[in-house]
């Protein structure tokens, strides 16, 4: 009877925690996904950290941030979503349109995913914006939609250009749609219409090598993180104000920084509890229209005053 009393009492003494601590939850983790390279993405991750402070979440105070990048290289986006999986994060942040989006949805149905693509009901990511339900939700950038007024103010501002061109990823999933509308924009305009694919350094350099041979006197860039940093010498129109701000001619669109200030604020709410299934997906409120006129300058080329006094931003 000693005996088994004995082995009864240590049995319960281990059952009792020893110290506070053995019961605290560990820092949360939050995956950050995305297609596009680390560095051009810098201003992305402040506004991400500035939309987190917002709820109350510091980076190596109170959250932990695993960032995985693709590099422009979109296969990897599985594995890099299925490693974050295996890390056990609480949320994952799929930046950069539909490849991270999708890498994640079908790494995981279970962890949180906050996402920014184009249009997420199309693709199937969410059952609607107003209620995304399962375990995905973020903010929509309407991409797609744009294309269309982009080609028409792009040839208002190079009204000479009889050819243009859209650069588009092959790899992105949007691009088929994206391609369909520029057709249809073109047709109205009676524009010749020339299509470029790139998913490589080697294959961006060759398309825009072939805008020569083309005659192309516009080009419109297709929404894709990785051609974010890249710039040539011939009029492009981009989808989001920070290409402008970083040397491209014109843009029409929404903000990505303020999109990503807004993906943190969801990543803080689903930490602090709520539910990806109860936060409807965001949609823009403000497009705007920025012009970089040193860049007109250096192509030489004179601004309408009808595209100026409609700009939000004159850049100089």
């Amino acid at each position: 009877m000693r005996r088994r009393e004995l082995m009864l009492m240590l049995g319960g003494s281990l059952a009792v925690p020893r110290t506070p601590r053995a019961q605290q939850k560990a820092m949360p983790v939050v995956g950050f996904l995305s297609g596009a390279s680390a560095r051009p993405s810098d201003p992305l991750v402040a506004a991400f950290h500035q939309g987190l402070s917002e709820t109350g979440y510091i980076e190596a105070q109170n959250v932990a941030i695993e960032y995985r990048f693709a590099e422009g290289h979109y296969d990897r986006l599985p594995a890099l979503a299925a490693d974050l999986v295996g890390r056990k994060v609480d949320v994952i942040l799929a930046a950069g349109g539909i490849p991270s989006a999708q890498a994640a949805r079908h790494a995981t149905s279970t962890i949180p995913i906050v996402f920014s693509v184009g249009d997420p009901v199309e693709v199937g990511l969410v059952a609607s914006l107003a209620r995304p339900g399962g375990n995905l939700t973020g903010v929509s950038t309407m991409v797609p939609e744009m294309t269309p007024k982009r080609l028409e103010l792009l040839s208002e501002l190079v009204p000479q250009a009889g050819v243009i061109a859209l650069l588009v990823n092959p790899s992105n999933s949007n691009t088929e749609r994206t391609i369909g509308d520029m057709q249809e924009a073109a047709r109205v305009k009676g524009l010749q219409f020339h299509i470029l694919k790139a998913g490589s350094e080697s294959e961006i350099d060759a398309a825009f090598a072939s805008l020569v041979q083309l005659h192309a006197g516009a080009l419109v860039v297709g929404g894709d993180p990785f051609f974010g940093s890249r710039r040539h010498g011939v009029p492009a129109i981009y989808q989001f104000r920070e290409f402008a701000e970083a040397g491209g001619l014109i843009s029409y669109g929404p903000s990505l920084t303020a999109y990503f200030r807004q993906l943190g604020i969801y990543v803080g709410k689903i930490l602090k509890g709520a539910k990806p299934a109860d936060l409807p997906v965001e949609q823009p409120t403000r497009f705007e229209l920025v012009v970089n006129l040193n860049t007109a300058k250096a192509l030489g080329l004179t601004v309408p005053p009808s595209i100026l006094a409609r700009a939000d931003e004159v850049i100089e």
